[in-house]
């Protein structure tokens, strides 16, 4: 196990390594000058060339991109070039945002999934199994910022229950915060939820066919203990999996969701980066999203040993 915890991480790092090139690469040939758009399209080519000296533009690209991954495993992600603050600073106040977003997205999505699932592969070739399908591929098939508009109008507007955007701060209590986020949580999870819940149905009917299965049933097991006991739990792996990559998905896909609902969180802040083509920001997040995927799979790989056991000894 050891062993394998090791070679995950070197893996992780070449993955780093290699993402840090490609970021740092695709941002770099991105047409425009951050100094020229900072100083406008009127400044004199020696203002221009003073603020590039300042922000170190006109330093050589190879040095550039050491400097900036030396720093980066030192959270010294540099500084912003139109806040004119540590870029650390910035994600620290957007991250308090995006990631409870992403964590009530993905309980919301799995509580809503496994059940489903569950519902729908016990009842395989049944009416309810093609309705509950129907609904997770509609669900598939539908963008989430189109729930999020409908969830708006709905809750929002209508019903008044809750705001239709902005985001209070943690600081004026949580029940005040979590309203806030309610709605985008919902919006993020259903799409999300849709597809976990036809994973699950399609690992449950696989495993169901089993003779283990089989076997519990001729003993006499209650269906419901079985599905629960056996069948879910040797289906997890599958279902895992596409856990792992959702969360990282809902931690770095919030950019339109977070538009939508006017919240400040690392969505909208690369959003508002990319328009005002502050690169050193865009950089630092991008990289700290990738940091967060590697971690993540790493996470889920390591929970296969603790659903299957049969794992762990071949590790």
């Amino acid at each position: 196990m050891a062993a394998y915890l090791v070679k995950r991480l070197l893996v992780g790092l070449v993955t780093l390594l290699a993402a840090s090139i490609v970021v740092f690469s695709v941002l770099e040939i991105v047409p425009g000058d951050p100094a020229q758009l900072m100083l406008g399209m009127n400044a004199t080519p020696e203002a221009v060339a003073a603020l590039r000296e300042q922000l170190g533009l006109d330093l050589p690209l190879i040095w550039r991109y050491l400097s900036w991954l030396g720093g980066f495993f030192v959270l010294d992600f540099g500084r912003s070039y139109t806040y004119s603050v540590p870029v650390s600073e910035l994600i620290a106040e957007r991250i308090v945002v995006s990631l409870p977003l992403a964590i009530i997205s993905l309980i919301l999505s799995t509580a809503i999934a496994i059940p489903v699932g569950l519902f729908a592969a016990a009842r395989r070739g049944k009416a309810a199994d093609a309705v509950s399908m129907g609904l997770s591929q509609f669900g598939v098939a539908v963008p989430n910022f189109w729930f999020a508009l409908i969830l708006i109008y709905v809750f929002a507007v209508w019903l008044r229950m809750v705001p239709a955007g902005g985001f209070p701060g943690w600081s004026a209590g949580l029940w005040p915060a979590l309203k806030a986020l309610i709605l985008p949580a919902i919006a993020l999870a259903l799409p999300q939820a849709a597809i976990l819940a036809r994973v699950t149905r399609q690992a449950l009917l696989e495993v169901l066919g089993e003779d283990y299965i089989r076997t519990a049933r001729a003993k006499g097991m209650p269906w419901r203990y079985v599905l629960w006991r056996h069948a879910l739990r040797n289906a997890m792996i599958p279902v895992l999996t596409i856990l792992g990559l959702q969360f990282a998905f809902l931690l770095a896909g919030t950019i339109i969701i977070e538009n939508v609902f006017y919240l400040p969180g690392l969505g909208r802040l690369i959003f508002q980066a990319i328009t005002q083509r502050d690169l050193i920001v865009v950089e630092g997040v991008v990289m700290l999203l990738v940091v967060a995927v590697i971690v993540v799979n790493l996470l889920v790989d390591l929970s296969y040993a603790l659903v299957d056991p049969r794992l762990r000894s071949r590790r």
